[in-house]
Protein backbone atom coordinates (compact mmCIF):
# COMPACT_ATOMS: atom_id res chain seq x y z
CA UNK A 1 0.00 0.00 0.00
CA UNK A 2 3.30 2.26 0.92
CA UNK A 3 4.02 2.80 -2.91
CA UNK A 4 0.14 3.50 -4.04
CA UNK A 5 -0.40 6.94 -3.15
CA UNK A 6 -3.32 8.41 -1.71
CA UNK A 7 -4.51 11.69 -3.34
CA UNK A 8 -6.34 14.11 -0.76
CA UNK A 9 -8.69 14.34 -4.04
CA UNK A 10 -9.84 13.17 -7.51
CA UNK A 11 -12.08 14.37 -9.55
CA UNK A 12 -14.76 11.45 -10.46
CA UNK A 13 -15.95 10.86 -13.49
CA UNK A 14 -19.46 9.30 -13.89
CA UNK A 15 -19.43 8.31 -17.64
CA UNK A 16 -21.93 10.56 -19.51
CA UNK A 17 -19.76 13.63 -19.49
CA UNK A 18 -17.77 13.39 -22.85
CA UNK A 19 -21.27 12.61 -24.87
CA UNK A 20 -23.12 15.35 -22.76
CA UNK A 21 -20.12 17.75 -24.21
CA UNK A 22 -20.50 16.40 -27.69
CA UNK A 23 -24.06 16.79 -27.51
CA UNK A 24 -23.67 20.39 -26.38
CA UNK A 25 -20.84 20.83 -29.43
CA UNK A 26 -23.36 19.50 -31.80
CA UNK A 27 -26.29 21.68 -30.46
CA UNK A 28 -24.26 24.81 -31.57
CA UNK A 29 -24.32 26.74 -28.40
CA UNK A 30 -21.49 27.04 -26.35
CA UNK A 31 -21.69 30.22 -24.28
CA UNK A 32 -24.07 29.76 -21.94
CA UNK A 33 -27.87 29.63 -21.00
CA UNK A 34 -28.12 26.15 -23.80
CA UNK A 35 -30.54 23.40 -22.71
CA UNK A 36 -28.00 21.39 -20.90
CA UNK A 37 -27.94 25.11 -18.58
CA UNK A 38 -31.49 24.90 -18.42
CA UNK A 39 -31.92 21.40 -17.58
CA UNK A 40 -29.33 21.65 -14.39
CA UNK A 41 -31.15 24.89 -13.42
CA UNK A 42 -34.59 23.19 -13.46
CA UNK A 43 -32.92 19.90 -12.09
CA UNK A 44 -31.70 22.02 -8.95
CA UNK A 45 -35.52 23.55 -8.87
CA UNK A 46 -37.11 20.62 -8.22
CA UNK A 47 -34.97 18.88 -6.10
CA UNK A 48 -33.85 21.39 -3.52
CA UNK A 49 -37.58 23.40 -4.31
CA UNK A 50 -35.57 26.52 -4.67
CA UNK A 51 -37.51 29.45 -6.64
CA UNK A 52 -35.19 30.02 -9.43
CA UNK A 53 -31.66 28.30 -9.68
CA UNK A 54 -29.12 30.37 -11.98
CA UNK A 55 -25.88 28.63 -13.41
CA UNK A 56 -22.87 30.54 -13.15
CA UNK A 57 -19.19 29.94 -13.58
CA UNK A 58 -18.33 29.02 -9.83
CA UNK A 59 -19.37 29.88 -6.23
CA UNK A 60 -18.00 32.96 -6.06
CA UNK A 61 -19.35 34.65 -9.12
CA UNK A 62 -22.98 33.33 -7.09
CA UNK A 63 -21.13 34.99 -3.92
CA UNK A 64 -20.57 37.86 -5.97
CA UNK A 65 -24.10 39.01 -7.50
CA UNK A 66 -25.65 38.07 -3.98
CA UNK A 67 -23.70 40.89 -2.99
CA UNK A 68 -25.13 43.06 -5.48
CA UNK A 69 -28.43 41.87 -5.09
CA UNK A 70 -27.62 43.04 -0.98
CA UNK A 71 -27.27 46.49 -2.20
CA UNK A 72 -23.93 46.39 -0.57
CA UNK A 73 -22.53 49.89 -0.19
CA UNK A 74 -19.61 51.36 1.20
CA UNK A 75 -19.29 51.29 5.11
CA UNK A 76 -21.76 48.50 5.02
CA UNK A 77 -21.24 45.49 7.33
CA UNK A 78 -21.88 41.86 6.82
CA UNK A 79 -21.63 39.08 9.43
CA UNK A 80 -19.54 36.42 8.32
CA UNK A 81 -17.46 33.73 10.00
CA UNK A 82 -13.62 33.86 9.53
CA UNK A 83 -13.26 29.86 9.37
CA UNK A 84 -13.85 30.22 5.58
CA UNK A 85 -12.44 30.38 2.19
CA UNK A 86 -11.73 33.97 0.91
CA UNK A 87 -14.96 34.49 -1.65
CA UNK A 88 -16.99 34.64 1.16
CA UNK A 89 -16.14 37.76 2.57
CA UNK A 90 -14.25 39.06 -0.67
CA UNK A 91 -17.65 39.17 -2.87
CA UNK A 92 -18.93 41.48 -0.22
CA UNK A 93 -15.85 43.49 0.50
CA UNK A 94 -15.67 44.23 -3.63
CA UNK A 95 -18.60 45.72 -3.06
CA UNK A 96 -17.05 48.03 -0.28
CA UNK A 97 -18.70 46.25 2.46
CA UNK A 98 -16.51 45.47 6.12
CA UNK A 99 -16.78 41.99 7.66
CA UNK A 100 -17.21 41.09 10.41
CA UNK A 101 -15.77 37.93 11.38
CA UNK A 102 -17.77 36.11 13.99
CA UNK A 103 -15.97 33.06 15.80
CA UNK A 104 -17.12 29.42 15.40
CA UNK A 105 -18.42 26.31 17.22
CA UNK A 106 -16.54 23.58 18.45
CA UNK A 107 -18.27 20.95 17.49
CA UNK A 108 -20.23 22.07 13.77
CA UNK A 109 -17.27 24.54 12.91
CA UNK A 110 -20.23 26.75 11.53
CA UNK A 111 -20.39 30.33 12.84
CA UNK A 112 -21.64 30.49 16.34
CA UNK A 113 -25.24 31.88 16.51
CA UNK A 114 -25.30 32.97 19.91
CA UNK A 115 -22.52 35.26 18.85
CA UNK A 116 -23.83 36.98 16.25
CA UNK A 117 -26.07 39.62 17.71
CA UNK A 118 -23.67 41.39 19.84
CA UNK A 119 -22.18 41.94 16.35
CA UNK A 120 -24.93 44.12 15.10
CA UNK A 121 -25.13 47.44 14.23
CA UNK A 122 -27.00 50.34 12.21
CA UNK A 123 -24.12 49.46 9.71
CA UNK A 124 -24.86 45.71 9.40
CA UNK A 125 -26.68 44.77 5.82
CA UNK A 126 -26.25 40.80 5.23
CA UNK A 127 -25.52 37.35 7.68
CA UNK A 128 -23.36 35.34 5.65
CA UNK A 129 -23.52 31.60 7.30
CA UNK A 130 -21.50 28.99 5.92
CA UNK A 131 -21.90 25.38 6.25
CA UNK A 132 -18.83 23.80 6.71
CA UNK A 133 -18.26 20.36 5.45
CA UNK A 134 -22.04 20.27 4.43
CA UNK A 135 -23.19 20.23 8.03
CA UNK A 136 -25.96 22.77 8.20
CA UNK A 137 -25.50 25.88 10.99
CA UNK A 138 -28.37 26.92 12.85
CA UNK A 139 -30.95 28.44 10.12
CA UNK A 140 -33.66 28.78 12.70
CA UNK A 141 -32.12 31.30 14.95
CA UNK A 142 -30.30 32.87 12.19
CA UNK A 143 -33.46 33.65 10.10
CA UNK A 144 -35.14 34.77 12.95
CA UNK A 145 -32.18 37.56 13.66
CA UNK A 146 -32.19 38.79 10.54
CA UNK A 147 -35.75 39.19 10.93
CA UNK A 148 -35.77 40.90 13.95
CA UNK A 149 -33.32 42.89 12.54
CA UNK A 150 -34.30 43.38 8.74
CA UNK A 151 -31.20 41.33 7.19
CA UNK A 152 -30.52 39.61 4.21
CA UNK A 153 -29.38 36.11 4.92
CA UNK A 154 -26.82 34.47 2.29
CA UNK A 155 -25.86 30.90 2.68
CA UNK A 156 -22.27 29.91 1.63
CA UNK A 157 -23.13 26.56 0.60
CA UNK A 158 -20.45 25.79 -1.37
CA UNK A 159 -19.97 22.72 0.51
CA UNK A 160 -23.75 22.01 1.15
CA UNK A 161 -25.09 20.55 -2.00
CA UNK A 162 -27.80 17.93 -1.21
CA UNK A 163 -27.48 18.32 2.57
CA UNK A 164 -30.72 19.58 4.52
CA UNK A 165 -31.70 21.33 8.08
CA UNK A 166 -34.94 19.91 9.02
CA UNK A 167 -35.80 18.60 5.81
CA UNK A 168 -35.18 21.88 3.96
CA UNK A 169 -31.98 21.73 1.88
CA UNK A 170 -29.17 24.16 2.40
CA UNK A 171 -28.83 27.27 -0.36
CA UNK A 172 -32.44 27.72 -0.37
CA UNK A 173 -33.35 28.40 3.60
CA UNK A 174 -31.76 32.40 3.42
CA UNK A 175 -32.50 34.60 0.94
CA UNK A 176 -30.08 33.65 -1.44
CA UNK A 177 -27.83 30.51 -1.76
CA UNK A 178 -24.69 29.76 -3.45
CA UNK A 179 -23.42 26.19 -4.11
CA UNK A 180 -19.74 25.35 -5.88
CA UNK A 181 -19.22 22.77 -8.49
CA UNK A 182 -15.58 22.97 -8.12
CA UNK A 183 -13.45 19.82 -8.89
CA UNK A 184 -13.09 19.39 -4.56
CA UNK A 185 -16.89 19.21 -4.22
CA UNK A 186 -19.36 16.33 -4.58
CA UNK A 187 -20.73 16.93 -7.76
CA UNK A 188 -18.49 18.59 -10.24
CA UNK A 189 -18.15 20.28 -13.78
CA UNK A 190 -14.20 21.90 -13.17
CA UNK A 191 -15.44 25.02 -12.28
CA UNK A 192 -18.82 26.03 -11.61
CA UNK A 193 -21.71 27.57 -9.25
CA UNK A 194 -24.97 28.27 -8.54
CA UNK A 195 -27.23 31.02 -7.29
CA UNK A 196 -30.39 30.39 -5.78
CA UNK A 197 -32.65 32.95 -5.36
CA UNK A 198 -35.61 32.21 -2.63
CA UNK A 199 -36.86 35.70 -2.70
CA UNK A 200 -38.45 36.40 -5.27
CA UNK A 201 -37.83 39.79 -5.31
CA UNK A 202 -34.35 39.41 -6.56
CA UNK A 203 -35.22 37.11 -9.70
CA UNK A 204 -35.30 39.12 -12.18
CA UNK A 205 -32.51 41.61 -11.29
CA UNK A 206 -30.23 38.51 -10.59
CA UNK A 207 -30.91 37.79 -14.05
CA UNK A 208 -29.97 40.92 -15.69
CA UNK A 209 -26.93 41.15 -13.31
CA UNK A 210 -26.02 37.79 -14.28
CA UNK A 211 -25.95 38.57 -17.96
CA UNK A 212 -23.30 41.70 -17.87
CA UNK A 213 -26.24 43.81 -16.54
CA UNK A 214 -27.94 43.40 -19.92
CA UNK A 215 -31.55 42.43 -20.18
CA UNK A 216 -30.87 40.19 -22.68
CA UNK A 217 -32.88 36.79 -20.69
CA UNK A 218 -35.78 38.97 -21.51
CA UNK A 219 -34.62 39.37 -25.12
CA UNK A 220 -34.15 35.26 -25.29
CA UNK A 221 -37.49 34.93 -23.89
CA UNK A 222 -39.16 36.75 -26.75
CA UNK A 223 -39.88 39.57 -24.20
CA UNK A 224 -38.05 42.27 -26.05
CA UNK A 225 -36.97 42.94 -29.66
CA UNK A 226 -33.35 43.47 -28.42
CA UNK A 227 -31.75 44.14 -25.02
CA UNK A 228 -29.81 46.63 -23.67
CA UNK A 229 -27.47 47.81 -20.47
CA UNK A 230 -29.85 48.15 -17.99
CA UNK A 231 -27.87 47.84 -14.40
CA UNK A 232 -24.53 46.79 -13.02
CA UNK A 233 -22.99 43.20 -13.70
CA UNK A 234 -20.70 41.48 -15.05
CA UNK A 235 -19.97 38.09 -17.21
CA UNK A 236 -21.22 35.78 -14.64
CA UNK A 237 -23.16 32.49 -17.24
CA UNK A 238 -21.51 28.92 -16.93
CA UNK A 239 -20.87 27.63 -20.31
CA UNK A 240 -22.86 25.34 -22.50
CA UNK A 241 -19.94 22.89 -21.68
CA UNK A 242 -19.69 23.36 -18.12
CA UNK A 243 -23.56 22.37 -17.92
CA UNK A 244 -22.88 19.58 -20.09
CA UNK A 245 -20.69 18.31 -17.70
CA UNK A 246 -22.50 19.35 -15.05
CA UNK A 247 -25.68 17.68 -16.14
CA UNK A 248 -23.82 14.03 -15.85
CA UNK A 249 -23.23 14.48 -12.00
CA UNK A 250 -26.44 15.87 -11.22
CA UNK A 251 -28.12 12.82 -12.77
CA UNK A 252 -26.23 10.76 -10.31
CA UNK A 253 -26.46 12.50 -7.40
CA UNK A 254 -28.03 9.66 -5.42
CA UNK A 255 -25.23 7.08 -6.06
CA UNK A 256 -21.93 9.54 -5.66
CA UNK A 257 -23.82 10.48 -1.88
CA UNK A 258 -24.15 6.90 -0.88
CA UNK A 259 -20.97 6.13 -1.66
CA UNK A 260 -19.42 9.17 0.02
CA UNK A 261 -21.36 8.34 3.09
CA UNK A 262 -20.15 4.56 2.59
CA UNK A 263 -16.64 6.65 2.79
CA UNK A 264 -16.84 8.89 5.71
CA UNK A 265 -19.46 6.36 7.79
CA UNK A 266 -15.69 4.01 7.80
CA UNK A 267 -13.56 6.71 8.77
CA UNK A 268 -16.25 7.54 11.76
CA UNK A 269 -16.21 3.57 12.64
CA UNK A 270 -12.61 2.99 12.72
CA UNK A 271 -11.75 6.35 13.86
CA UNK A 272 -14.18 7.08 16.72
CA UNK A 273 -11.70 4.92 19.59
CA UNK A 274 -8.94 7.30 19.03
CA UNK A 275 -11.95 10.17 20.00
CA UNK A 276 -13.09 8.24 22.66
CA UNK A 277 -9.48 8.38 24.27
CA UNK A 278 -9.72 11.99 24.18
CA UNK A 279 -6.84 11.76 21.48
CA UNK A 280 -8.56 13.32 18.65
CA UNK A 281 -11.99 14.77 17.69
CA UNK A 282 -13.98 13.71 14.51
CA UNK A 283 -17.01 15.59 13.00
CA UNK A 284 -20.19 15.71 15.01
CA UNK A 285 -23.56 15.56 12.67
CA UNK A 286 -26.53 17.59 14.87
CA UNK A 287 -29.65 15.62 14.93
CA UNK A 288 -31.59 18.08 12.78
CA UNK A 289 -29.09 18.03 9.78
CA UNK A 290 -28.78 15.44 7.05
CA UNK A 291 -25.03 15.43 5.47
CA UNK A 292 -23.67 14.84 1.74
CA UNK A 293 -20.17 13.43 3.47
CA UNK A 294 -18.55 16.33 1.90
CA UNK A 295 -15.50 15.67 3.98
CA UNK A 296 -14.34 13.99 6.73
CA UNK A 297 -11.72 15.70 8.95
CA UNK A 298 -9.90 14.97 12.62
CA UNK A 299 -9.10 17.62 14.92
CA UNK A 300 -5.77 17.09 16.69
CA UNK A 301 -4.79 18.26 20.10
CA UNK A 302 -2.13 20.59 19.10
CA UNK A 303 -0.38 22.34 16.11
CA UNK A 304 2.21 19.94 16.52
CA UNK A 305 0.89 17.04 16.76
CA UNK A 306 -1.12 17.95 13.43
CA UNK A 307 2.24 18.78 11.85
CA UNK A 308 3.62 15.28 12.54
CA UNK A 309 0.65 13.31 11.64
CA UNK A 310 0.60 15.39 8.16
CA UNK A 311 4.55 14.11 7.68
CA UNK A 312 3.77 10.92 9.00
CA UNK A 313 1.29 10.45 6.53
CA UNK A 314 3.18 11.43 3.75
CA UNK A 315 5.66 8.90 4.29
CA UNK A 316 3.17 6.21 3.60
CA UNK A 317 1.61 8.25 0.42
CA UNK A 318 -1.10 9.44 1.91
CA UNK A 319 -2.05 13.46 1.26
CA UNK A 320 -3.81 15.01 4.15
CA UNK A 321 -4.31 18.21 4.52
CA UNK A 322 -4.79 21.21 6.59
CA UNK A 323 -7.59 23.87 5.88
CA UNK A 324 -8.09 27.66 5.63
CA UNK A 325 -5.76 29.78 7.34
CA UNK A 326 -8.57 32.16 9.43
CA UNK A 327 -9.57 35.51 7.09
CA UNK A 328 -9.09 37.48 10.68
CA UNK A 329 -5.42 36.42 11.07
CA UNK A 330 -4.47 36.98 7.48
CA UNK A 331 -2.83 40.39 5.90
CA UNK A 332 -5.75 41.63 4.45
CA UNK A 333 -8.15 40.24 7.11
CA UNK A 334 -6.44 42.45 9.48
CA UNK A 335 -7.13 45.67 7.98
CA UNK A 336 -10.98 44.97 8.54
CA UNK A 337 -10.90 42.83 12.21
CA UNK A 338 -10.27 44.01 15.51
CA UNK A 339 -7.26 42.60 16.53
CA UNK A 340 -8.54 42.91 20.17
CA UNK A 341 -11.44 41.46 19.74
CA UNK A 342 -10.41 37.40 19.87
CA UNK A 343 -11.87 34.73 17.83
CA UNK A 344 -10.59 31.65 20.09
CA UNK A 345 -12.29 28.63 18.74
CA UNK A 346 -11.28 29.84 15.38
CA UNK A 347 -7.85 29.99 15.78
CA UNK A 348 -7.48 26.73 17.75
CA UNK A 349 -9.79 24.84 14.88
CA UNK A 350 -7.43 26.38 12.15
CA UNK A 351 -4.46 25.02 13.90
CA UNK A 352 -5.13 21.40 14.67
CA UNK A 353 -7.85 20.23 11.93
CA UNK A 354 -6.64 17.88 9.28
CA UNK A 355 -8.67 16.99 6.50
CA UNK A 356 -8.16 13.17 5.17
CA UNK A 357 -8.97 11.92 1.54
CA UNK A 358 -12.04 12.19 0.79
CA UNK A 359 -13.05 10.71 -3.42
CA UNK A 360 -15.55 8.91 -4.72
CA UNK A 361 -13.13 6.28 -5.74
CA UNK A 362 -11.45 6.16 -2.38
CA UNK A 363 -11.66 1.95 -1.31
CA UNK A 364 -12.36 0.58 1.98
CA UNK A 365 -8.83 -1.38 2.26
CA UNK A 366 -7.47 2.65 1.58
CA UNK A 367 -9.29 4.17 4.15
CA UNK A 368 -8.42 0.90 6.92
CA UNK A 369 -4.84 1.71 5.22
CA UNK A 370 -5.27 5.57 6.30
CA UNK A 371 -6.43 4.81 9.49
CA UNK A 372 -4.28 2.58 10.44
CA UNK A 373 -1.55 4.38 10.04
CA UNK A 374 -3.13 7.63 11.97
CA UNK A 375 -3.45 5.18 15.44
CA UNK A 376 -0.20 4.22 15.08
CA UNK A 377 1.35 8.11 15.02
CA UNK A 378 -0.87 9.15 17.67
CA UNK A 379 -0.04 6.04 19.54
CA UNK A 380 3.95 6.73 19.12
CA UNK A 381 3.35 10.39 20.56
Amino acid sequence: MQKNKIPFNKPFIVGKELNNIAQAVQNGNLAGNGPFTEKCSKWMEEQFKAKKVLLVHSCTAALEIAAILCDIKPGDEIIVPSFTFVSTANAFVLRGAKPIFVDILPDTKNMDENKIEELITAKTKAIVPVHYAGVSCEMDKIMDIASRYNLLVVEDAAQGVCSTYKGRHLGTIGHLGCYSFHETKNFISGEGGALLINDERFIERAEIIREKGTNRSKFFQGQLDKYTWVDIGSSYVASEITAAFLCAQLEESEKITRKRHKIWNKYYKLLKPLEEKSLISIPYIPEVCYHNAHMFYIILNSFDARSKLIESLKSHGINAVFHYVPLHSSPMGKMFHDQSRLLPVTDLISKCLLRLPCFYELTMREIEFICDSIIQNIGRN
